[in-house]
């Protein structure tokens, strides 16, 4: 009976020790695979460059819905994927090449669109690029001075008088 507790306990000794190696050695390589990947991030990145960051649509009538490309380059080391694009409102709606990877020296677009409905006047809108570039966020500008429709800007007025009138 002693002989079978000590063959036991030795036995669970073994297994206990071979555990242990075993975890101590993953740790190691997951380690050194951490390091690999980090040192590979830091040396290797996509980076976006566009022809142009900023557009102006100039004087548009509103109601009109316009639209303009900004090209941009991967000029990293790395493919570049593009995970979100949004626009500042739902006015401004970006068309993107969605999670595609694009090898470095390759080029894409994005096409954005404006729409000036109900948006009389000077109009300044962003989308913002969620990408893998080392700054994560690249950011791209539209403007455009939107002439008021008559009619609707005439809604507008009266809407605003009679509330005024209802204020006093």
């Amino acid at each position: 009976k002693t002989m079978k507790r000590i063959a036991w306990i030795f036995v669970c000794a073994l297994l206990m020790s071979a555990t242990a190696c075993n975890e101590s050695a993953s740790k190691k390589v997951d380690q050194e695979k951490a390091t690999e990947n980090a040192a590979k991030t830091t040396t290797e990145t996509a980076a976006m460059s566009f022809d142009k960051t900023v557009h102006d649509f100039g004087t548009i009538n509103e109601g009109e819905t316009v639209q303009t490309t900004f090209t941009f380059t991967n000029t990293g080391q790395t493919d570049l994927i593009i995970v979100d694009a949004r626009g500042s409102c739902g006015c401004t709606v970006p068309n993107y090449p969605k999670n595609t990877p694009i090898a470095p020296g390759a080029t894409g677009e994005i096409l954005v669109s404006f729409d000036s409905s109900n948006k009389p006047n000077m109009q300044q809108k962003t989308v913002t690029i969620s990408a893998n570039t080392s700054s994560g966020r690249e950011t791209l500008r539209i403007k455009a001075m939107v002439t008021a429709d008559p009619v609707k800007q005439k809604q507008r007025d009266d809407a605003a008088k009679a509330r005024q009138n209802n204020n006093q």
